[in-house]
């Protein structure tokens, strides 16, 4: 576990001068690289701090609509990476995500949490493990975005690269065909970042990109 450092409710910006600030993601957002990123909580889980993180931080995506298979298979994922303290990024905004982030939450793991919104006068850390989780310093809140309160299509893309960026492993759990996740995720392996998806007939779309089947990272 990384060190830990007092957590409080301040929500610190870090700008592209700031020593915390992960460089690193200019490599692939070029352009669109935010001038600022918004934190609330352990600070030091950021990947530009944390070695750790850096190199074993896994981003995880999955859409609001997707078979039953997926589902189960994305819920067991969630308890796997729980039970194995895999370090873990992604929005959580759609169902299936939000379900992922509880069970994450139960675990003693880093999370890293990107609303695609901005983080102020946010209200939404209702449940007891969301602020056990802020307060024990395993959970960090990135937003790279400021004073928009609401959510939008946009703004869930511009946070998805951002997400991407920061990981070291991708993993979508489905994809339907012509879907703005799979455009997503053709736009994410032309970084060369390793993206995973499971071995199922639903994911053809995902596999035929390119997208490696999640056998292929067990030893």
């Amino acid at each position: 576990m990384p060190r830990i450092r007092k957590v409080t409710q301040i929500i610190h910006p870090i700008t592209q001068k700031d020593t915390n600030f992960p460089a690193s993601i200019g490599a692939y957002l070029n352009a669109d690289t935010p001038e600022v990123i918004w934190a609330r909580g352990n600070i030091d889980l950021l990947p530009k701090v944390n070695s750790t993180l850096k190199d074993d931080l896994w981003a995880l995506f999955c859409s609001s609509k997707c078979p039953a298979e997926i589902i189960l298979k994305t819920h067991d994922l969630a308890q796997e990476f729980k039970e194995e303290g895999t370090s873990t990024i992604g929005g959580f905004h759609s169902p299936i995500e939000e379900e992922c982030l509880r069970v994450l939450l139960r675990g003693s793991q880093p999370i890293i949490l990107s609303p695609a919104r901005s983080i102020e006068n946010m209200q939404w850390l209702k449940s007891d493990c969301q602020k056990r989780g802020l307060s024990e310093g395993r959970l960090l809140i990135l937003s790279i975005f400021e004073n928009q309160p609401q959510q939008s299509a946009l703004l869930a893309r511009q946070r998805n690269l951002f997400v991407a960026a920061l990981a070291s492993k991708i993993f979508i759990a489905h994809a339907a065909e012509d879907s703005k996740t799979l455009e997503f995720a053709q736009t994410i392996l032309k970084w060369g970042k390793p993206v995973f998806t499971f071995n199922s007939s639903s994911n053809k779309a995902l596999i035929q990109l390119g997208v490696k089947p999640y056998s292929e990272v067990l030893p």
